[in-house]
C-alpha cells in the first residue's frame, strides 16, 4: 500500500467516527444508552469475528498470552467513556461532543505521566491552556451554560484516554482485530448488564434505532478500527493523528446538514481553540525533536 492510500483510508475514519457522533445522538430518541452500546458492540463483535479467525488461524493459539487481561481492562475504558459519552448525548448536541470528546488527546499524556512516569514535553501545558479556554468559548463565554450532557461528555474524555493508553500496552500482541473483537465482547457485556439494572430491555426500543446501531456497530467499531490498524503501518504517527483528529470537524458538518445544529461565532472560536490544542499535543513533540536533531551538530 501507499503512503496516500493509508492516509485516504485515515480519513475515511475519521469521516465515519466524525458522522458517528450524529447516529450516536439520535439513538437516543428510541433506545437507552446501556442497550444501545450494547446492541452496537454485539454487531461489532460479529463483524470482526471472521477476521478476527482469519488473522489468528496458524498461529497455534487463539488469543496470545495476555492478550485477555489487557483487552478486558480495554473493555471497562472504552464501556466507561461510551457510557459517560452516551448518557450525555441525551441532551448534549452532537457538535459540542465531537469537541468534548476531543479533550481525551490532552488527557493522554498526563495519564502516561500518571501510569509510567513519562512527563509530558513543555508544550502539553499551553495546549491545557488552550483546551480550557476553548470548552469556555465552546460554552458561549460562560461555563454555566453547559449543561449536564456536556459534562459528562467532558468527563467521558478522561476514560477515552484511558483507553488510549491501555490500547498503547496492546499493539506488541500484534493480533490488532483479535484484540479489538475481545474488547467490543466485553463491552457488549457490560453495557447488556447495565441496561438489565437501569433501562427496560426493549426488541421495539432496539428495532427503532437499527440504523444506528448498524452504523455504529459496522462501520464506526468494526470497519474503523481495521482500517486504523492497516493504515499506521504505512503513515507516520505524528500525521495519522492530525487526520484523525479532524473527525471533530466532521462532527459539526455532519451535525449541521443532518439536524441542523449551529454554533454561535464565540462558540467556532472556542471549538477551533480545542482543535488547535489537540494538534499542538499531536504535533509539538515529534516537531521539537526534529528540531532539536536539526540543530545537533554532525559528529566527523
Amino acid at each position: 500500500m501507499r503512503r496516500i492510500h493509508a492516509d485516504l483510508l485515515l480519513v475515511l475514519a475519521a469521516v465515519v467516527w466524525g458522522v458517528a457522533f450524529v447516529f450516536q445522538k439520535t439513538a437516543m430518541e428510541h433506545i437507552g444508552p446501556f442497550l444501545f452500546i450494547a446492541a452496537r458492540s454485539a454487531v461489532a463483535v460479529l463483524a470482526l469475528a471472521p477476521l478476527a479467525y482469519r488473522e489468528g488461524r496458524g498461529t497455534g493459539h487463539i488469543f496470545p498470552p495476555g492478550l485477555l487481561p489487557i483487552a478486558t481492562l480495554a473493555g471497562v475504558a472504552f464501556f466507561t467513556g461510551a457510557a459517560f459519552q452516551q448518557v450525555g448525548l441525551v441532551t448534549a448536541t452532537a457538535t459540542n461532543a465531537g469537541f468534548l470528546t476531543a479533550l481525551y488527546v490532552i488527557f493522554t499524556p498526563f495519564l502516561v505521566w500518571m501510569a509510567f512516569g513519562h512527563a509530558p514535553m513543555w508544550i502539553v501545558w499551553p495546549a491545557v491552556g488552550l483546551s480550557f479556554v476553548g470548552t469556555w468559548l465552546l460554552g458561549g463565554g460562560t461555563l454555566s451554560a453547559f449543561g449536564s450532557g456536556d459534562i459528562l461528555i467532558a468527563i467521558s474524555a478522561f476514560f477515552w484516554a484511558a483507553h488510549v493508553v491501555t490500547v498503547s500496552r496492546a499493539s506488541r500482541l500484534a493480533r490488532p482485530i483479535t484484540f479489538t473483537a475481545v474488547q467490543f465482547a466485553i463491552v457488549g457485556a457490560l453495557g447488556l448488564a447495565g441496561a438489565i439494572l437501569f433501562e427496560p430491555i426493549s426488541l421495539t426500543a432496539i428495532a427503532g434505532a437499527w440504523r444506528e446501531i448498524a452504523y455504529v456497530g459496522i462501520l464506526s467499531s468494526a470497519l474503523t478500527f481495521t482500517l486504523l490498524a492497516i493504515a499506521v503501518k504505512y503513515t507516520p504517527p505524528t500525521e495519522a493523528a492530525i487526520i484523525v483528529s479532524s473527525e471533530t470537524l466532521f462532527a459539526a458538518f455532519a451535525a449541521y446538514l443532518m439536524l441542523g445544529e449551529r454554533l454561535s461565532l464565540v462558540g467556532w472560536c472556542g471549538a477551533a481553540l480545542i482543535l488547535g490544542a489537540v494538534l499542538l499535543v499531536q504535533t509539538g513533540p515529534a516537531l521539537i525533536r526534529s528540531g532539536r536533531r536539526a540543530n545537533t551538530p554532525a559528529s566527523h
